[in-house]
């Protein structure tokens, strides 16, 4: 009896690595998508954010003084990303095309085109980053989709 024991004691300790493995094998695949559950890609995008963004946007995501107003030079500054802006006003699909292709708009902005910069990983991540820092409600009132213009 104690053999057995044993035996179903390193297959369950096997099975255990082997499932942890394989699901850690998986949280490391591009992303496509933002997901708040995987901490590493939080902690990615918060890097990247901290690299490429906050400079603007804020370290604490607060955005440019008087983000709703046009500065003096007839550009829009940077807005937040916390709950105060209006980033969660747009689905992931709609800011994840303007991180990378840039703002379809007539106002001018000094926001700079990311697709060549940030791999499309990284543009999810920070998405991802961002979306963490969001409290639940609006998480939920978040547009699931919609559909964005061809550029």
């Amino acid at each position: 009896m104690t053999q057995f024991k044993i035996i179903v004691g390193v297959f369950l300790v096997a099975a255990v690595a082997g499932i942890a493995a394989w699901y850690g094998l998986q949280r490391d695949v591009p992303a496509t998508t933002t997901d708040i559950t995987n901490p590493r890609l939080v902690a990615h995008g918060q890097k990247i954010y901290a690299e490429n963004c906050a400079l603007c946007h804020g370290v604490n995501l607060e955005g440019q003084p008087r983000w709703d107003r046009m500065k003096p030079d007839g550009k829009l500054p940077a807005p937040p990303h916390d709950p105060s802006g209006h980033t969660w006003h747009h689905s992931d699909q709609r800011l994840f095309l303007i991180i990378k292709e840039g703002l379809a708009t007539e106002e001018a902005t000094d926001m700079p085109i990311f697709g060549g910069v940030l791999s499309d990983h990284d543009i999810w991540a920070v998405l991802t980053f961002i979306k963490s820092t969001w409290p639940e409600d609006i998480r939920r009132r978040q547009p699931i989709f919609r559909s964005v213009p061809a550029s």
